[in-house]
Order: C-alpha cells, then sequence, then structure tokens
C-alpha cells in the first residue's frame, strides 16, 4: 500500500487530490496538512511512502520542508505541487531532493501515475527540466572520488544514473530488487548524498553514463 501524505495551504487542493487518491485500492491517504509544521510531525508519527508537497506555503516554504523531510527521512518521497511553470523553481525542488514535481492543474491519470512512480523510487520529470540538470552537470566541473563504492555498487550507480527504476536495474544486473535497494541505500550512504535524482546526477558528473546516453536513451 503506498501511503501518502498531502500538504498544501489551499483546503480545496488538500481535498481534491485526497478525492482522486481514495479511488485508487493501492494508495492511502494517511493525512493532510496546512502547513509545514504539521506535515514534518505527520511525516514523523504517520512514516508516509510518499509527500504531495506544496512548493508555495504562508509562512514556512515548501523548499526548507523537503529539506528537513530529506535529512530526518531520506527514504520518503517528495513531490512537489506547484502552479508555477518556471524552471528555476522547479530546478531548486528537484537540487533540494524532490523526485518530481506535479501542477496543480494535473489530471488525474498524471496524478495517480506520479504518485505511483514516486513510490518505486522513479522520477518523471519533463524532458526540459531534466535536459537542464544534465546541462548543468555538463557545465559543473566537480569531480568526487568513487573508490568507497564497491564493484557491484558502480554497477547499480551506472543503470541508476540512467534513469532505471529498482526493478529494471534488477533485471539488468540479474540480482534482486531486495538487493539493489541495500546497494542504493549504501551508495547514498557512502557518498553522503540524499536521494537517486543527487545519485543519478554524481553518476553523470563521474562519466559513468555518457550525457547524451542519459538524455536520449531509447530503452
Amino acid at each position: 500500500m503506498i501511503r501518502v501524505l498531502i500538504v498544501d495551504d489551499h483546503k480545496v487542493v488538500r481535498q481534491g487530490l485526497r478525492l482522486l487518491l481514495d479511488q485508487e485500492e493501492d494508495i492511502e491517504v494517511v493525512a493532510e496538512c496546512a502547513d509545514g509544521a504539521a506535515a514534518l510531525r505527520a511525516v514523523h508519527a504517520l512514516e508516509p511512502t510518499v509527500v504531495l508537497l506544496d512548493l508555495f506555503m504562508a509562512g514556512q516554504d515548501g523548499l526548507s520542508v523537503l529539506a528537513q523531510i530529506k535529512r530526518d527521512r531520506p527514504g520518503t518521497e517528495v513531490l512537489m505541487l506547484t502552479s508555477s511553470e518556471a524552471d528555476e523553481h522547479l530546478l531548486a525542488a528537484v537540487r533540494a531532493g524532490a523526485l518530481a514535481y506535479l501542477s496543480k492543474s494535473a489530471g488525474v491519470d498524471q496524478v495517480v501515475a506520479s504518485v505511483r512512480a514516486a513510490a518505486r523510487g522513479e522520477s518523471l520529470l519533463e524532458p526540459r527540466i531534466a535536459a537542464r540538470l544534465v546541462r548543468e552537470v555538463r557545465e559543473a566541473g566537480a569531480h568526487r572520488p568513487v573508490d568507497p563504492l564497491s564493484p557491484r555498487e558502480l554497477d547499480v550507480l551506472r543503470v541508476l544514473a540512467r534513469g532505471r527504476s529498482n526493478r529494471q536495474i534488477a533485471r539488468t544486473l540479474a540480482i534482486t530488487e531486495d538487493t539493489v535497494k541495500a546497494h542504493v541505500s549504501s551508495i547514498l550512504a557512502k557518498l553522503g548524498l540524499a536521494d537517486r535524482t543527487q545519485a543519478a546526477i554524481f553518476g553523470l558528473q563521474q562519466g559513468l553514463v555518457p550525457l547524451d546516453d542519459a538524455l536520449n536513451d531509447p530503452d
């Protein structure tokens, strides 16, 4: 069961999302929150799988709440809710640890698909945002040592950097999904990274996956 926490300071948005998600047999909305402080308490108490988090809220903004969630509960995936189409806002959310973002005008199918993808650790980023992130990696000259990673962890990181889900990584490397999850957790811990998006960017920075392949991979 996918446990979802909805955080938005507009009651109509919270109720609308709950109404949509409550129709799905594999999704349970565990709570709604109207502000960041309540959201952080709910994350600790309820341990949701996915948090739908408003990017712009009165008081504590969504980015600061996101940072605290990823620091305290790195296994909880966060989808940012936004009415903004500005790339800079969306990029800031992804840089801060959001797995992806969801427009408040999104249709039912997109909302449900995004929540399910987030629960699998997958990111449904629009191509233009993915391209911006990769360009940032290309332009950044920073390199970090990968010596702490085992050969198998490097294999997992290479496939992860191509945007693969745990299931796809397991199939590619002929290992179990539980083994993939263990390797991903170890990779994040060793490299001091918060989430899969940062790990993928790290993999690109290190040249483990050609940048053009990451953008144009047909599989």
